[in-house]
């Protein structure tokens, strides 16, 4: 096992097209870190400038203690899974799994205990003497699995592995091999789009963007204090309401308009986000996670609450089972400044119009995660209370989180 650490690393390709820039990375030994962010923004090239498999621009890459920019993939003690899992037909599930050791010229008995062992491990064992055509799409995913298990590298490399299994064998998967990392203790570093597996698979998470790394932390960090809208809009399913609101100080609280409406914001969140003070009057992008909207009719006291409170009309109803998501237009102003339209781009292209069409007169679509135990049908008017606790705010100069005492419109 080794850390891995990526000190300024760039990719720059001939044309000129920068797909990394100054990443600076350092994954510690046995860690397993996932890299994540939408399509082109540049975490498989980064993967793949650990695997040996993209030269190197700029800044340096180590592997353990060993400056790595310049050897060849064998040389690098690392092992990769691809993403089409690169089996070979022909061959058994055990000659596959045990295809490299063969070449390494390590002993048979040496190859077939190492083979067995991993076998094991994944739960393959009745399956070695099948050909990959025979086997199911997870079943050919443990295999390349064990093909890289029994190297026993320092460091293996996943670039998006479970992008071919369908929705429930992908939840399964990754449980699995989230599990068997943890049990081998190799340092990982894992590719995906999909920022589901990202939060409930890595000890941390880097959100990647044009190519340059957003924030690195826990899951658990990434949500609750984004860096930027960018990490603020990726991290989360649905994403985060984004609002445009005014702040005004009163006393030891302040109020955030929100167009026609209002939340009062208590003293404990101007304690926790100092740098709040210094935007009075001025405006703010304020972030709303649909799970800390709830259906004020259920509420226990049932009595009204001034300034924690949004109104609007549902006009789409989602049953999941266990809870609601409702989509409600509301008088308030959707935030779309330039930084807001690149992130919505970026997360989703359509979204970019329906911002526009919702700050031209249409109001903001807020999407609120409801109890199953809601009565709120399609058009009916809806109160939903506010976590105003949990609510975020941003910079709309910068895009990033207003938090601790910083200089307005530096960036975080």
């Amino acid at each position: 096992m080794a850390a891995v650490t990526m000190d300024k690393v760039t990719k720059v390709y001939p044309n000129g097209v920068a797909a990394v820039v100054d990443l600076d990375l350092e994954i510690a030994d046995g860690e397993f870190l996932v890299l994540v962010g939408p399509s082109g923004c540049g975490k498989s090239t980064a993967l793949r400038m650990v695997a040996g498999l993209e030269t190197i621009t700029a800044g340096e890459l180590r592997i353990g203690d060993r400056v790595v920019n310049d050897l060849p993939p064998k040389e690098r003690d690392i092992a990769m899974v691809f993403q089409n899992y690169a089996l070979y037909p022909h061959m058994t599930v055990e000659q596959n799994i045990g295809f490299a050791l063969k070449l390494a010229k390590l002993p048979k008995d040496e190859i077939r205990e190492r083979v067995l062992s991993a076998a094991k491990v994944l739960q393959l064992e009745e399956w070695l003497q099948r050909k990959p055509g025979q086997l199911s799409g997870g079943q050919r995913q443990r295999v390349a699995m064990g093909r890289a298990i029994v190297r026993e590298p320092s460091v293996f490399l996943m670039d998006e592995p479970l992008s071919n299994l369908d929705a429930k064998l992908r939840a399964q998967t990754r449980a699995e091999i989230a599990s068997l990392q943890r049990q081998l203790g190799t340092t990982t570093i894992y590719v995906t789009h999909d920022q589901i597996e990202a939060m409930t698979m890595g000890d941390r998470v880097a959100v990647m963007r044009d190519g340059r790394l957003q924030q690195v932390d826990q899951p658990e960090v990434l949500y609750a204090e984004p860096a930027n809208l960018f990490v603020a809009a990726f991290i989360g399913s649905p994403s985060m309401n984004l609002l445009e609101g005014t702040v005004a100080l009163t006393g030891d609280g302040a109020t955030v308009a929100l167009g026609e409406q209002a939340l009062q914001i208590p003293a404990s969140v101007l304690a926790d986000r100092p740098a709040l003070r210094d935007f009075d009057g001025r405006e703010v992008v304020v972030g709303i996670r649909p799970e800390h909207l709830s259906d004020a009719a259920l509420a226990a006291d049932g009595a009204p609450r001034d300034g924690t409170r949004l109104r609007g009309q549902v006009e789409l109803r989602e049953a999941l089972g266990s809870e609601l998501l409702l989509h409600v237009r509301t008088n308030c102003r959707p935030a779309v400044t330039d930084e807001v339209r690149s992130v919505a781009g970026d997360v989703d292209e359509a979204a970019v119009e329906i911002l526009e069409r919702q700050a031209a007169g249409q109001g903001a679509m807020i999407v609120a995660r409801f109890d199953s135990r809601s009565r709120a049908r399609v058009t009916d008017s809806v109160e939903m209370d506010v976590d105003v606790e949990r609510l975020q705010f941003f910079a709309p100069e910068t895009g990033n989180r207003i938090a601790d005492l910083v200089e307005v419109g530096a960036n975080a």
